[in-house]
């Protein structure tokens, strides 16, 4: 009896155990996904996100220099700008009127945001 015990719960444990991995790894399997569509965007819109993303995550990599304030505005510029960007992206591809009204939204908002951040930094010197 212990044997067939043993052999029952060796089997449970053998199909449990992958699938409490999984539940517990949300993301477990998803690489390999990602990989697969990130390799070929799907059209021009896709292709444009693509870009902007990567110039902007590229903008982003600046020198610290240990101002917290400083290394925020300089660090906000090009994610501010990344925004914009993704905004021209739904402007020119997007349907969506509300999507598209919350585009120009961003475009404006965020091009205040970065002429103060340019000036703050202006003004120190930065």
């Amino acid at each position: 009896m212990k044997h067939l015990l043993a052999i029952a719960l060796a089997a449970l444990t053998a199909v449990a155990l992958p699938l409490y991995a999984r539940a517990e790894d949300p993301y477990a399997g998803h690489e390999h996904h990602h990989a697969e569509t990130a390799a070929q965007p799907a059209n021009d819109a896709a292709k444009a996100f693509e870009a902007v993303n990567a110039k902007m995550h590229a903008g982003m990599s600046i020198p610290l220099t240990g101002d917290a304030d400083v290394d925020f505005m300089r660090g906000m510029i090009p994610h501010h700008q990344g925004a914009i960007d993704m905004a021209e992206v739904v402007l020119k591809y997007g349907k969506d009127p509300e999507v598209r009204k919350l585009a120009e939204e961003v475009v404006k908002a965020q091009t205040a945001e970065i002429a103060f951040m340019k000036e703050w930094l202006a003004k120190r010197g930065k």
